[in-house]
């Protein structure tokens, strides 16, 4: 069986995360209708790292295999095709065919993370659903005493399954 792995990005806002949740809305849900609508196939993608409501992602990693093996190309030109007429925000940027030794999670060697705060009066408009939005004025110095203790290598292993 072929293995793909793919790149996606994604606006979040729609979406109760990436993983699948009874009724709800999930990046991973529409993945998995867009492959199937493509191939015929039912198939559970592997993630690197799932996502919380409301969560963007510029550059997430995804596998999946597929019983047949189609042109790298096509499965994504496919699977944009798919995720676009379905009307969902998610774009597959990159796809390539892999080793079925690869796994998105444990192949993974890095992730970045992104918080954004917008501190002013006026409420956000074209970043509405890109940034958090304070209001108030924010005390930079506490902040930053804050986020120094959080620099440096630090071990959560407590923190994973």
């Amino acid at each position: 069986m072929p293995r793909y792995r793919i790149t996606v990005e994604y606006d979040g806002t729609a979406y109760s995360g990436w993983q699948l949740q009874s009724g709800q809305h999930t990046v991973q849900a529409a993945i998995e209708h867009a492959i199937r609508a493509f191939s015929g196939e039912d198939v559970r993608p592997g993630v690197a790292g799932r996502t919380d409501a409301g969560v963007h992602a510029t550059g997430q990693v995804a596998h999946f295999d597929l019983s047949r093996a189609w042109p790298a190309r096509t499965v994504a030109n496919a699977l944009n095709a798919k995720l676009k007429l379905a009307g969902e925000t998610v774009a597959v940027l990159d796809a390539e065919q892999v080793p079925d030794t690869f796994d998105a999670r444990f192949s993974a060697r890095a992730r970045h993370y992104l918080y954004r705060i917008i501190n002013r009066a006026p409420p956000l408009a074209i970043e509405r659903n890109q940034a958090w939005w304070i209001k108030h004025p924010l005390d930079e110095a506490v902040m930053q005493r804050a986020a120094d203790r959080l620099v440096g290598t630090h071990d959560f292993t407590t923190f994973r399954s």
